[in-house]
């Protein structure tokens, strides 16, 4: 499937900010076998005085720029053509629950891809007794690793309510969890707390999420947004598997990755630094059209 992708981020100031700096995850990124990337640019308006393009140690391309002169108002578009392949249906091959700390235990990598990365706490994931107790509350006798993040996930999604009032981007996901609402960003880092309190490494994946209008209705432009789920190592024999607990499936063709990490201060969209007054404003908009 084929893709052809617009994203439109503005920010406006109430007073121009002066000295700002910025560091954008926006480029879709290649996956041998799953993602191919065709074409993309981002362009930022007005031009930074500075702009350097880098990947970081998870293999993120990422955008980095400042200016030196005061912003009014900034304008982030991105354009890009991204082909998501689809992938062989396979068996379970991951070992059951019991077996997975032997199969992680021998795991000598500690490249980018490296299960141990996602074990323990990482800046805004927490090991946290409530969800580590609902994830074993999850488990049936003889589960395998996959079989776990499936029910965990599912679990989650019965559990939880979408509600994009009910947290902001700053929420910890215990307390995510504890009110049952919040948004894809929260059923994510909910279920990565799920799964690491078990022993299955799991980790934050951000990108673009096609939505299908309801039958019989025009598609809107603007309507696809930008989304996360949970990706979770399931043995040597399995690997990583991508899994998305607000939706409650497996990740498809309808998804575009972005970013990867540990958690969302890994792949945030955009993040950084500036010195004014008053506050800002911010509008998005994502476009995600099959070819």
């Amino acid at each position: 499937m084929r893709y052809d992708i617009g994203l439109s981020i503005d920010y406006r100031y109430d007073h121009p900010s002066d000295r700002a700096r910025g560091l954008m995850r926006l480029l879709p990124r290649p996956i041998a076998g799953i993602q191919r990337l065709i074409d993309a640019e981002l362009v930022i308006d007005p031009a930074p005085d500075t702009r350097h393009e880098l990947r970081d140690f998870f293999g993120n391309r990422s955008t980095s720029a400042s200016w030196h002169e005061p912003l009014a108002q900034l304008k982030l578009t991105l354009r890009a053509r991204v082909e998501r392949l689809a992938e062989a249906p396979s068996l379970d091959l991951s070992p059951p629950l019991h077996r997975l700390a032997a199969e992680l235990a021998d795991v000598r990598d500690l490249g980018p891809l490296s299960p141990h990365h996602y074990v323990g706490a990482t800046p805004r994931i927490a090991p946290d007794p409530s969800t580590a107790g609902f994830a074993r509350d999850q488990l049936t006798p003889g589960a395998s690793a996959l079989d776990a993040v499936r029910g965990i996930g599912a679990a989650l999604h019965r559990e939880m309510r979408f509600d994009p009032t009910a947290t902001d981007v700053a929420t910890p996901p215990a307390r995510a969890f504890a009110q049952r609402r919040g948004v894809c960003q929260d059923f994510t880092q909910v279920m990565i707390s799920c799964l690491r309190g078990i022993g299955i490494p799991a980790g934050y994946a951000s990108g673009f999420l096609r939505t299908l209008p309801p039958p019989g209705q025009p598609r809107l432009e603007g309507a696809d947004a930008m989304h996360a789920w949970v990706r979770a190592w399931c043995g040597g024999g399995t690997g990583w598997i991508d899994y998305d607990p607000t939706n409650d499936c497996l990740v498809g063709l309808d998804h575009v990755t972005v970013a990867q990490g540990r958690d969302y201060s890994d792949v945030s969209p955009v993040r950084g630094a500036h010195r004014g007054l008053g506050s800002h404003s911010t509008a998005q908009r994502v476009d995600m059209v099959a070819l």
